[in-house]
């Protein structure tokens, strides 16, 4: 199985992030995502928006994401990308924040606030594509054959198939049309698919790899981290990864 983690950069903070981080790595995830807190989240569900909004409070700031990425990155030969949102990348200036992702060694970017119709006046997929960053593409089950149309024109590495319309959050059961979902995503996008938000457990990670190329898993590891400490990410982990 094919898994990406998610971590909130300093959440619960900035030395237990990197711990964290590292633990995901040594036990076998294939890819990680580092979100760049931001105060209005709207991709994510409660547990996600509250650790963006504890790192915010704790002083976080994207010179403090560049750094833990560039940690990871000398560390570990797994792709790792950053996820945000476009005020983020806007604020601190498109092409200056992409060519200093690529520098540190960042494998991509995930933005869903971002759509393709503005690319004519944000550049952002050129921007990307100067610096060789993979700018993976986010599609939901609301997606319009002609919206995935365009998205297999310019997507790479892979694409993130949100499972259910909505925000992020693990949920005891997933969306129950989603292998219906997912055949129709297959008709356009020839590269890998992603699938996240909701996965919680074992049985509902094996069914989406049954399905997809990598299983996505978020706000599950934040809660297991709040609620047990890294011990009870690292038993998670093993008993999803074996």
């Amino acid at each position: 199985m094919k898994l990406m983690t998610h971590i909130v950069a300093g959440y619960p903070d900035m030395k237990t992030c990197e711990e964290v981080a590292n633990l995901m790595i040594d036990k076998g995830v294939s890819f990680m995502e580092i979100q760049i807190p931001f105060s209005d989240p709207v991709a994510d569900g409660k547990t996600i928006m509250a650790a963006n909004q504890m790192s915010l409070d704790s002083g976080t700031d994207t010179e403090d994401c560049f750094e833990l990425m560039k940690k990871l990155t000398s560390q570990s030969n797994i792709p790792i990308l950053f996820m945000s949102y476009f005020n983020v990348l806007f604020a601190y200036g498109l092409e200056e924040f992409c060519k200093k992702a690529k520098e540190i060694g960042c494998y991509g970017l995930i933005v869903p606030d971002i759509p393709l119709d503005e690319e004519e006046y944000d550049h952002y997929l050129e921007i990307c594509k100067k610096y060789d960053l993979k700018a993976i593409q986010v599609v939901s089950p609301i997606s319009t054959d002609e919206r995935l149309k365009k998205i297999s024109e310019v997507a790479e590495g892979f694409v993130y198939c949100v499972s259910r319309f909505g925000t992020t959050g693990a949920q005891s059961e997933l969306n129950e049309k989603l292998e219906e979902y997912l055949i129709r995503v297959k008709k356009f996008i020839k590269v890998p698919l992603a699938v996240g938000f909701g996965i919680s457990d074992k049985e509902q990670a094996e069914y989406v790899s049954s399905l997809a190329d990598i299983v996505v898993i978020g706000s599950k590891v934040i809660n297991l981290l709040d609620e047990k400490g890294q011990s009870g990410v690292e038993e998670f982990l093993e008993e999803i990864l074996g």
